[in-house]
């Protein structure tokens, strides 16, 4: 999709700023005040800018990943940020958005709001005046003004992680491909699967298998060692893993199976999964990902910059990275979320839309 901006009026002035330290959402004693210099106003005259963060799916450690992120980002800044999970409940995550309008929140992240119903969820936060920063979500909402669409860059990750496939396999394999409709950035990674297909006829699919549950792993795995029991070895090269939850129930299929000739390449990352792709003899192979954490700090930045009326990008993508099992066995040590910058360089670590007066902000409440 071309990136847009849409124009909203700049602050001109900028005031010295009197905002409050955090504190919990249930209120507690008067928090104590700082004095920051450079900020906007619409900050500034704020005395604890408030946001709220509702993700429908959860239950995953890329979730927990990407709402403390979020929370540490905000909360660096003097702001209170409160997140909610739905755990995939459908009707959890729009009344959670329900109450959340309320309350008086300065602005909302919106995680993983595939359906029709968050359009008009999200449309009667904006007809409020409030900005709205929506994570892989209904690309609907691009129509909604005053709406930032952000994702991982999914196309790239789909890209990324079939190339390490194809030049492992040489060209020639059959795979099973796990995958699951119905959620944007799904369709995102099936368009480049389908492409990669026709372009690459010496790599069949020969099974298949997606669901999204509270226990997607757990399902993946029982359906994964069904299939491994109706094809022998050597009739299977590799799987293709479109999420870390059916890479995840897939590796331990094929390592209790025995079926070491089988490889995984998969999408998405978390210290589960590292862990896993470490492990002794594990199919696990590579994974194309986005630190999650990364992610949430980003959306609040986006998000802290729409409430300032900065301008935003109407969408940006979050750029993706391939990590290989090679890669993590050079380390002398068990490689985490925490470390696998030493590994890969640059990976957790991203300045976008980290302007000067946030990193005036984070000075002032980090003494």
């Amino acid at each position: 999709m071309k990136k847009k901006t849409f124009s909203k009026l700049l602050i001109s002035l900028f005031a010295v700023a009197v905002v409050a330290t955090g504190c919990s959402s249930g209120g507690s004693k008067a928090p104590e005040k700082k004095v920051v210099e450079g900020v906007p106003d619409k900050i500034a005259k704020d005395d604890q800018v408030k946001i709220m963060v509702v993700r429908k799916i959860g239950g995953d450690d890329h979730t927990a990943q990407f709402l403390a992120g979020a929370k540490q980002e905000g909360t660096s800044m003097g702001f209170e940020v409160d997140t909610f999970s739905a755990n995939g409940d459908t009707a959890k995550f729009h009344d959670a958005i329900s109450q959340a309008l309320e309350k008086d929140y300065d602005g909302f992240i919106i995680s993983h709001g595939d359906d029709a119903a968050t359009v008009e969820d999200v449309k009667k936060i904006t007809a409020k005046g409030l900005p709205v920063v929506a994570f892989d979500s209904n690309p609907d909402l691009a129509s909604v003004q005053g709406v930032t669409l952000t994702s991982q860059d999914d196309e790239n990750l789909a890209k990324l992680a079939l190339t390490q496939m194809n030049d492992e396999l040489k060209g020639q394999g059959k795979i099973i491909y796990l995958w699951v409709d119905g959620f944007p950035p799904m369709v995102r990674r099936n368009a480049v699967y389908k492409e990669f297909m026709t372009a690459n006829p010496g790599i069949q699919e020969i099974e298949r298998f997606g669901i999204a549950s509270a226990d997607t792993s757990v399902q993946t795995q029982n359906a994964v060692s069904a299939m491994l029991t109706k094809h022998k070895k050597g009739e299977i090269s590799a799987i293709f893993a479109t999420w870390d939850a059916f890479a995840i129930g897939a590796a331990r299929a094929v390592k209790e199976a025995g079926r070491d000739e089988i490889k995984i390449y998969g999408i998405d990352v978390s210290n589960a999964d590292l862990q896993m792709m470490q492990e002794d003899k594990s199919p696990w192979v590579s994974t194309a990902a986005v630190d999650p954490k990364v992610i949430g700090q980003v959306d609040v930045r986006m998000l802290a910059k729409k409430i300032a009326g900065e301008e935003v990008p109407q969408t940006y993508d979050l750029a993706a990275t391939l990590i290989t099992q090679d890669k993590l066995k050079t380390s002398a040590e068990s490689v985490n979320m925490v470390n696998l910058a030493k590994v890969m360089p640059g990976w957790g670590v991203s300045d976008a839309f980290e302007e000067p007066w946030m990193k005036s902000l984070k000075e002032a409440y980090a003494k």
